[in-house]
Order: structure tokens, then sequence, then C-alpha cells
């Protein structure tokens, strides 16, 4: 097996986990860079996300807007008042609960990832492995864009 086999294998693993964790799906912006992430990978349902992009909730959204200006860790249900726009309600709408994220890097590098259940809030537990497992795919894309092309390309098909 060759390095760059393990990343990739590495990378599927902790997505896979990641899937296993957030069963209403989680979306991961990785190394935010200006405006935009180097890697993006999303699992919410396809009529969330469309509902989404339709809206332009990005330029409202208090999770993205949160996750920009800080690292750590925030729960959704604590971004209430700072979205008048109702994204979050609309994302509970579409099935989105028990939503946090966390913020990762600075603001020149930045990971921001959503997380949410359906039945109930990750536990402490399955919190602190959530945030293991962002801290490793920051970690470990850091140098992504001196990865051969054809190992990039691999990693942004991942999920598709």
């Amino acid at each position: 097996m060759t390095i760059a086999d393990s990343k990739s294998d590495r990378l599927a693993s902790l997505l896979g986990r990641l899937q296993a964790l957030c069963d209403t799906g989680y979306a991961l912006a990785i190394h935010i860079r200006l405006t935009r992430p180097t890697l993006l990978y999303q699992t919410y349902d396809a009529a969330w996300s469309d509902h989404y992009s339709e809206n332009g909730y990005m330029l409202s959204d208090p999770v993205v807007h949160w996750g920009l200006e800080n690292a750590g860790t925030v729960f959704w249900a604590d971004l209430a008042d700072k979205d008048p726009e109702g994204v979050l309600k609309s994302a509970a709408a579409h099935g989105l609960h028990h939503g946090w994220t966390i913020a990762r890097g600075d603001r020149f590098d930045k990971t921001i990832a959503g997380m949410t259940r359906s039945d109930r809030a990750h536990t402490a537990e399955e919190q602190v492995e959530i945030q293991e497992i962002v801290a490793e795919i920051h970690a470990m894309t850091a140098d992504f864009v001196t990865w051969p092309p054809a190992l990039q390309e691999q990693a942004r098909r991942l999920l598709l």
C-alpha cells in the first residue's frame, strides 16, 4: 500500500465514522482559505441541500458565521437569537435536529463541521470522538495542495 492509498483509505474511514455518528448527516468544510474550502463533504438529505442553496442560506447561516469567527464548539440552539433569516428553523423542518458545530484553525485556514442526529443530542463521548475525527482530518489534509492530482481527485470523490 502506498502512502497515497493509506491517506485516502484513512480519510474514507474517518468520513464513514462521522456518517455513523450523524444519522441525519453532516457538513465538513475543510481548510477554508479566503472564501472557499479546499474540500467539502456533505451528507445531509438532498432536499435540505437543495433548499439551502436555492435560498442562499450560506450568506445568513448563523452556524457558518459562528464557525468563521470562532474556534471550538457550539450547539445550534445557542445560535437561535442570531438567526433572523430562520435558517436553523428551516433545517429543523428538514429533519436536522440536535445540531452542533466544530470550528478549528484560524481565520486564514479554518475547518468547520456541522453535525446532526435525529433522535438525541450526541453524547459527551461522541462529541469528543467527533472532535478528534475533525482534528485528524484537518491535520492530515493541511498539505492537500501538494498531494498528487490523482489523490486530490480521489479525496474529492469520496462521498459522490
